[in-house]
Formats: structure tokens, sequence, C-alpha cells
């Protein structure tokens, strides 16, 4: 339909428009997508007017109505049936174009046939009505001096007639030559000029009003009086010095005495000190800029300049930034509220489409996975124009009418009882501005800037305030999610706090009102949680960032959502987020902010990209790879922490992902021969990748930065060595995370602090392995070379694949290794899920031994090595003794002594890694028979299992004298240990490694020698062969 009449506020920002469709839409003029409808009259929409403090908009109809809507609501306050009937704009009888005072609008004036009728606002009861004998035909349009004190009216004859509102004096009449009717009106800003135009396109000016007739000065100081009223001390201000300055304006002819009678307004005035928009001038604003007289060149009747005021009374001119207007409350996933059609929300579990048409007014809820409950279809009666989604419910808000409150409708459809549905009223004068959904609770913030907790059955809970209104909401598990006004921006920057708590068993709150930052002259768009519940928001510039845990808390930007749109005003509208896999979910919308209900909207994959610097160079590349990797991986540390269960593969495979990265980041810094670098890149790596770069090192003669490697790991060793110990105490594993290092995402390579644990997974992987061993069919040796005997090359060392996959599977069992299955995923099976469970707190570590039992690594034999290079990587190894292997070595030569030699010398080889003895581990030497007569097929494994629930069922002081016994050996078993360490047999079994490892090398240069006897015993432990 076309619009019959198309009004701007009064500092431009909105716009409205009343067409024949019987509608009022108002539209923001800097977002057109924000738009209020407002529906009511029962004709065609004649005219409109914006109050000027833009409370209130009042419109015309055919229908013989004035109504005065509340803007912020849509509703109407008032309606009264002045105009004749009619059915079209072109058989009214007068096209009622309204006024409302400027500065106050206290007063709305409406051409009522041949008489202005003027409302007072707010009571809206008519004070007085305008008329004049001059008037023989209906009035068409009325328009207010800017200084609110004067009204002047066109009729349809043509007759133009000013009345003084404050005595309603006539001040000015005037005939239009041809009787045209009159059907605009404007005044000047300053003086006292009419323009005004007829329906036959002229544009006429009616100058020197009121000449004749000169109201009093008292009337003007009361009206300016009454102005000041209006405003608080500062603008009184600048009223004041605005005062005195149009008497000292000398104007020629005339206008001279009543220049004055028109300049005490408040309303513009004040608005063109503050906003000096192109359409008005500012006095101050002039002096400011020239010190010097300024002519005006307007018609010879207004020459003369502005003398410059004594400095006593002129007031500096505001000339700093613009405060922002705040964005208003929104649901996030939800399209704008005036569409008829829209999405209520749009998340991970399903959508709610709201129609709001002719027909019907109805809610439809669709689920993603019809598992979770089938589409359902809602009447929308109390119009609702709120939801959010989550498996267990459905919540809805409305805001409250003039007859019902504020209400929260919950539909629970997951409850296992009759009566699904709930609903809260707000108190009086409390509307709900967001709301979200969380598991087993609901909340909502509302006006009265308060957050309401409910249960999800419909409890009331926690109550809390928020320190600023509130602009959105999200919740994912415990997690509640507020954003909300902080305090004003300016330049068009929003100024926004975010609160993060959690509303588990132990409430807290992780982020306390923090500034969220968001690019400047934006503001917030989407706010929610990734699927693995770490908190994201996307702002209007369609940058994403997501809390990055790992870094205390702080946001980082993982996606540019600008760089995939191909038009300037195209955006993506999002609709979730995944961690694992990286992916960020949205629609993408042509020349749109959001999409259309119908046709139905596809949903687009975007690739996750950290602003790293030089991302086209490789090594740009691979940094941003790693460290999107570890930010997008602190879900994983964050889940443990809280209780959830996780599979160990997963966790696993990723920190095989982050050592390859950055092995190949060390590969290529050794290349660039930037060993600095490198020594800061093994300082990420976990303990066995260490070991890698050490050889490699070694390999690309880079002696110097082995040594270093050698050190920084002898550091890494000891401080896990020193993290607290005794796992069978069952403490939870996590507290001592932060022993030894970062709290990064590659804790978990780095976990084995635990002695006990770790040295079962090798006692698991020695017996297991034994009888691989002697199955294995030797074609299998052929297969897979090493990458690090002679004749491979640098590049194929640096394969990650190869490197990790080796070194966790060729010849040796590395002390500082979580489990073998990092070699390569296997597919968890039932047995994994009752470890994890049975002990909830050793879930990683019990599920992980689970697995090995299940998939045992083979143990190759390993090619020989070079003799210095064995003797560079061993020097990693000199602050260690190995004191721990003589019992089980021995024990374990009388247990496999009908077993190959090669076997044999693999377990030796296995235990000289290991750490002291545990108390379990003496416990179960001595009780291995029992357990054995008990359960005589049982394999290696299983015995350690079996014995593993026994010592947990002793009591708590049996198993701490196990452990201090455990301890106390340690000290005799170091000296029991040199004493072992020198029967021939072993010693003549190292010596022969020795010298078939020189005889294959070409290579025979040694670096410094060591103490003989250490540096025998190191390099059998650094370089191991079967």
């Amino acid at each position: 339909m076309n619009a019959n009449h198309v009004v701007f506020n009064s500092d431009g920002t909105k716009i409205a428009a009343g067409s024949s469709d019987f509608m009022v839409k108002v539209v923001e003029v800097t977002d057109s997508s924000k738009q209020k409808t407002f529906r009511g009259h029962d004709a065609p929409v004649l005219s409109l007017s914006f109050d000027p403090r833009d409370v209130y908009l009042a419109s015309a109809s055919c229908d013989g109505s004035i109504r005065v809507w509340k803007i912020a609501d849509q509703t109407c306050t008032t309606s009264w049936p002045l105009l004749q009937k009619c059915n079209d704009v072109i058989n009214a009888k007068s096209i009622c174009r309204l006024g409302w005072q400027p500065g106050s609008g206290k007063l709305l004036a409406i051409p009522v046939d041949k008489v202005v009728k003027l409302y007072r606002r707010e009571t809206w009861d008519s004070q007085f009505h305008l008329s004049d004998t001059f008037i023989t035909q209906p009035l068409n349009v009325v328009a207010w001096s800017p200084c609110g004190q004067y009204l002047a009216a066109g009729s349809v004859d043509g007759s133009i007639v000013v009345w003084n509102v404050e005595n309603q004096e006539c001040i000015e009449r005037m005939k239009h030559e041809k009787n045209y009717s009159v059907c605009g009106l404007a005044w000047h800003p300053k003086y006292r000029q009419i323009a005004y135009t007829d329906t036959e396109g002229n544009l006429g000016l009616l100058e020197n009003i009121g000449a004749g007739k000169k109201p009093n000065d008292k009337v003007a100081s009361t009206v300016t009086k009454d102005y000041n009223d209006l405003f608080d001390g500062e603008d009184d201000d600048y009223l004041d010095g605005d005062m005195i300055e149009p008497p000292s304006s000398p104007k020629a002819g005339d206008n001279e005495d009543d220049a004055d009678d028109l300049m005490p307004t408040s309303g513009h005035l004040r608005r063109a000190i503050i906003d000096d928009d192109d359409n008005s001038l500012d006095i101050g604003m002039i002096k400011a800029n020239s010190n010097l007289l300024e002519k005006e060149d307007d018609d010879d009747d207004q020459t003369g300049g502005f003398p410059a005021l004594p400095p006593s009374t002129q007031q500096p001119f505001y000339d700093g930034p613009m405060p922002t207007p705040k964005q208003k409350p929104f649901q996030s996933g939800s399209t704008p509220a005036h569409l008829m059609h829209r999405f209520m929300v749009w998340n991970s579990v399903g959508i709610i489409r709201c129609y709001n048409d002719e027909q019907d007014n109805a809610i439809d809820v669709e689920f993603h996975d019809t598992s979770i409950h089938h589409a359902t279809h809602l009447p929308n009666s109390l119009n609702h124009t709120m939801a959010d989604l989550s498996t267990e419910a459905i919540l809805l808000a409305c805001e409250s009418t003039e007859e019902l409150a504020s209400k929260l409708h919950c539909i629970h459809f997951s409850s296992w009882d009759a009566n699904k549905e709930w609903t809260v009223d707000m108190p009086k004068d409390e509307d709900i501005e967001a709301i979200c959904l969380g598991q087993g609770w609901a909340a909502c913030a509302t006006s009265a800037l308060l957050v309401r907790v409910f249960t999800v059955g419909g409890v009331q809970k926690e109550i809390f305030s928020l320190p600023g209104p509130v602009v959105s909401m999200a919740g994912h598990g415990e997690q509640l999610m507020i954003i909300y006004h902080r305090g004003t921006g300016f330049d068009g920057d929003q100024c926004l706090g975010v609160q993060l708590m959690e509303l588990g068993r132990k409430k807290k709150q992780i982020l306390h009102g923090d500034p969220l930052s968001v690019t400047k002259k934006s503001y917030l768009a989407w706010v929610g949680f990734s699927a693995e519940g770490t908190p994201c928001y996307v702002d209007s510039e369609g940058i994403v960032r997501m809390l990055n845990r790992g870094l205390g808390n702080t946001w980082i930007p993982v996606c540019n959502t600008r760089e995939h749109c191909k038009g300037k005003s195209d955006h993506y509208w999002v609709v979730g987020i995944h961690e694992h896999p990286q992916q960020l979910r949205c629609i993408p919308c042509k020349g749109a902010r959001f999409p259309p209900t119908l046709p139905r909207p596809a949903v687009a994959i975007l690739p996750f990209k950290l602003p790293y610097c030089q991302v086209t160079t490789e090594k740009g590349q691979m940094e941003e790879q790693y460290w999107r990797s570890v930010v997008f991986h602190n879900h994983v540390d964050y889940l443990s922490k809280n209780g959830y269960e996780l599979d160990e593969n997963a966790k696993s495979q990723l920190v095989k992902e982050q050592q390859e990265l950055l092995m190949k980041l060390f590969a290529l810094s050794c290349k660039l021969e930037r060993e600095f670098r490198c020594l800061e890149l093994a300082d990420l790596m976990t303990q066995n990748v260490v070991n890698l770069a050490i050889k490699y090192a070694s390999r690309s003669r880079r002696l110097n930065l082995a040594q270093r490697l050698s050190e920084m790991a002898v550091e890494k060793a000891s401080e896990l060595a020193t993290a607290p110990e005794d796992e069978e105490e069952e403490e939870d594993f996590r507290k001592h995370l932060n022993a030894g290092y970062s709290n990064t995402a590659t804790e978990w390579s780095r976990l084995p602090v635990r002695n006990v644990q770790q040295d079962q997974d090798m006692e698991d992987a020695e017996e297991t392995d034994a009888y691989e061993e002697v199955e294995e069919p030797p074609e299998v040796h052929k297969q897979r070379p090493n990458p690090f005997c002679k004749g491979v090359t640098s590049a194929e060392v640096t394969t990650p694949k190869s490197v990790v996959i080796v070194s966790s599977s060729q010849g040796r069992v590395n002390p500082f290794k979580v489990s073998s299955n990092k070699k390569d995923p296997v597919v968890p099976s039932a047995n994994v899920l009752d470890t994890m469970s049975k002990h909830s707190k050793k879930t990683s570590l019990s599920s992980s031994r689970a697995v090995n039992k299940q998939n045992p690594p083979v143990i190759k034999p390993l090619i020989p090595k070079p003799k210095s290079k064995q003797a560079s990587a061993a020097s990693f190894f000199q602050a260690r003794t190995p004191n721990s292997s003589a019992k089980t070595v021995e024990e374990r030569e009388e247990k496999a002594g009908n077993e190959s030699h090669e076997v044999k010398v693999t377990a030796q080889e296995n235990t000289e890694n290991k750490r002291p003895k545990t108390g379990f581990q003496m416990w179960l030497e001595e009780n291995r028979a029992n357990i054995l007569t008990d359960n005589p097929d049982l394999n290696e494994a299983e015995v350690i299992k079996e014995g593993m629930s026994r010592f947990r069922m002793l009591s708590s002081e049996e198993r701490v004298v196990w452990t201090e016994k455990a301890k106390g050996g340690t000290v005799n078993d170091l000296a029991e240990d040199k004493k072992r360490k020198h029967p021939t047999a072993d010693e003549d079994e190292v010596k022969k490694n020795q010298e078939q490892k020189s005889e294959d090398s070409n290579v025979s240069k040694k670096p410094k020698p060591l103490d003989q006897s250490t540096n025998v015993r190191l390099s059998a432990f650094a370089f191991k062969q079967s």
C-alpha cells in the first residue's frame, strides 16, 4: 500500500509512515530491520506526528478517530472520535495534519473542522480550542512555531491563521490569492516567517508575523520559565546563555522588537546546541568557529551580524563524543518482533516460529531431532514475544499489557507427570526482557533489573540484581550467561558487561560483570554456548568470540563471518557453534541481517580461523592450527573437572594432533636454523615428543640444541616426579593438574604423574607384549622402517604421522606417556564404559587402561643407532638414576624364563624406565599368589585388575602402611639396585648391544665421556634394542 503521510522524529533517528492498509509503521533510520507496527485503525491513516520526547506517536485516520500510541510497547494510549468518517483519503474533508508542542510536547494540536483542539499530554483531556471568524472552511494542517508559543493553521480554502497559544489571541490572518487549499506549513527556525504550500504545488512565504499585534514580554518570560522547569540544571545554563543572545542581536525592520519572543525555545534550541544537524544553525558554534563577526547573507532586511557576548555569559559549545543509544534487549536466534512471520528462536535443539496475521496468532515448535519430542503447534493468545527451547522444555514470555501482567510460561514436555505446563506472573510494572533455559532450570531478566531463576518444574529459586539493563541471556547445562549495559557508550560503541554463573550444587560466579569487547561501532547480535558448553557471542560486524578458559577466561576472536560474505549487505545469521568438530552453523542472508521464515533457510557451515599474523606462510598456518586446537579443546579440561566422562581416544587423538603440529614447527625452525625458537617450541611439547625432538636435533647435527633440549627434558621429568603421588588414596587426580606445568590442553598427555597407574600400564604392556611378540610374524618388521635410521632423510623424519606413531610403537615404552592408545584410536567397547562408571574419579586413567587391554601395543625391535647420537641423547637422562628396576627385572626373568631371549630383554628394558615402587605394587607382589590360586586362569592384566579391586577394599590405614613401606623401600632399592646392576649376564648383554651398535654405525666420534658405568647404563636406557 502507498504511504499517505511520512514523518521524521525530532532528532531524525526514526521515521513513521501511515498508509491505506490501516497500519502505522515506525522504522529506525540506521537499521531498517528494526520496525514497529501499530494496528488498530479501521480505515486508511491520514496523518502522523511524533511527540518531541519520542514517547508517543499521534495518528489520524479516515475511521474518524485520532489515536495516541506509546511507541515503546506499540500500545494505544488513548483515542478520540473527532473527525468525520470516510472510506478513503481522497474523500476526506481534511488531511488533518496534527502537531505536538515543541520541546515539552505538553499539548497536542488537532485541526477538527473549523477549530484547533488542544489536548493535554498524559491526562489526555481537552485543554481549550482555538478558533477565528476568519476561518470559514475546515482546517487542513497545523504547525507550531519552534518556540512552542505560536500555532499556525491552514484551511482547505487557502486561509492561514496564527494564534498566540498562551493567551489564545489571533495575531495573524492571511488569505491565499487563488483560494487554493493549504496542505503544508513550516516555520523558519529563527525568524517570524512561515512557508506554505498549496494543493496546486505552489510555495509561498508569509513574513513579519504578528508585527501588528505585539504580545507583551511578561508572557514570553513565563513560557520560558515553564520550559526551563522541564530540564535539569545543566540545561538551564545552556538556556540562560542563549536567552541573553537574541535581544542583543539587532535585526533591521519590524522584527527588531519581537525577535526575542521567538527565541525562548527549550526543545529545539537545546537540540541545536547538542547535535548541530544540517538544518539548524547555532550562534555559539559560529562564534566558537570564528571569533569575528559573521555576515548573514539573507534578504536585504536581515543585515547585521551577531555581536560577541560578554565572556561571563558565553557558554562553551559541546563538541565532544555523542552518547550511543542503548541496544534493546533481544533473544538470540530470533528475528524482529514486528514481523508477521518470525523466528522466535533457532538453536541447536530446534526452531520456534511465530505467525501473527489475519488468520491466526500461533506458535510452531519443531525439533531437529524428533526423538526428543514431536513437532508442536501452540495457540498464542497471550501474544508471547520471547521463546527459548531446550531438550527438556519450551519457555515463552510475553510483555505486560494494560490488563495483564508480564508472564513466563513453561511447557516442560520431558516431565514424567501429567501436568507439564506452568505460568508465573511478574509483579506489577515489571516486564520480562530476556529469558533462557538450562539443564533443570529456567531464568528471566526483567525491567526491574532482576534475574529470576526457576526450576524447570516451576519452583522459584534465586533472585539477584543486575548492574544495568539486560541485553540478552543464554543458558547451557549449569551455566548462565547474562549480557547487560554497564554504562553509556559513546560514538556508536555499546558499553556492555557480562556475568557468567554456574548454578550447579556449588553456585559460583565465573565472570563478575567484566566488560564485553565488541568491535567498534557494533552491537551484540548473538550470544550463547557452543554445543560443548563454552560461552560465545557474535557482534553485528560478524566477529565470533569464544571464552578462552586456558588464558584466565579471556575472549578470543575465532571467526570473522564477513570474510565469507560475497556482498557488502550480505550477512550470516548464527544458529549454533560446535567445537568438536569445529563448525560454525549459520544461515547466509542475502542483502539482509536475518532470514525469512519461508522458504525454509538452509544452514551453512563456516570454518573457524583465529586472526594470527601471516597465516599464508607455513609457520603462521601451523601456529594458527595449533592454538586453535588448544583453544577449541579447553572444554575437555573444563568438562572433566566438572565430572563429565570423556572419550579417551578423542583426547589422545587431540594431543597427537597438537604434538604433530609442534613437531612440524620444530622441524621448520631447525631448517631455518632458529635454534632458540626450537627450544621455545619444545617447551610446549609433551615428554615423549621432546625425546623425538632431541633425536631430530642430533640427526640434524645440532648438538648444542640437543644438549639444551636434554636439559629441558630432565627439568620436565623432575617437575613431573615432584608432583604429588599416591593415586591409590583415591584422590581426584585433577587437583594436581597444575602441579608442574601450565594448565593447557596438552596436560592430558602429561598425566602419568601417578605412579601406580603408570606402572600398571607398563606391566600390562610388558606382559601382553611379551606374548604378542612371540606370535608376531617377522614380515611386519620389514614393513615399518624406523624414521631415525641412517637412511631416512630429514624430510621423512618430520612427517608427523610416522614420527608420532613410531615413537610409541617401536621398541620402547615411554615413561611419560599416558597410554599406548595414542598409536591409533581404538573404538572403546562396553568395558571402557564400565570402568568409567565404576570409578568416575579415575575416569580418564582407568579407561585408558581398559583400552590397553583390548589393544595391546606391539613392541618392535629397533634398528641399531650410531653411537655418537646415542650418547648425546643419553645425556638427557644424566640426572636420573635407574633405581626402580631391580626387583621387577628379577621377577620378570623368573616368570618369563621359558620365553625367548628377545622377550626377556624387552621386559628388562621396559622396566628400566620405571619409577620407585608404589604401595600397591608391593602389596600385589605379596598377594599375587593368593589371587592366582583363587582364579588360576587369569592373565597378567586381569590379575592386576583383580588386585586393584582387592587393594581398594583394604581400609585406608592399611593402604597408608603399604604406601609408607614403598616410600621407605626406595632408599634401600637404590643401594640394592647398584649391587644388582652388575651381574655379568646383564652387563654382557648391554656390552654386546653396544658393540653391535658401533659396528653398524659409520660415525664413531663421541662427545665428552661420562663416568663409564653411568654411560653404559644410560645409553642402554636411551637406545634399547630388542
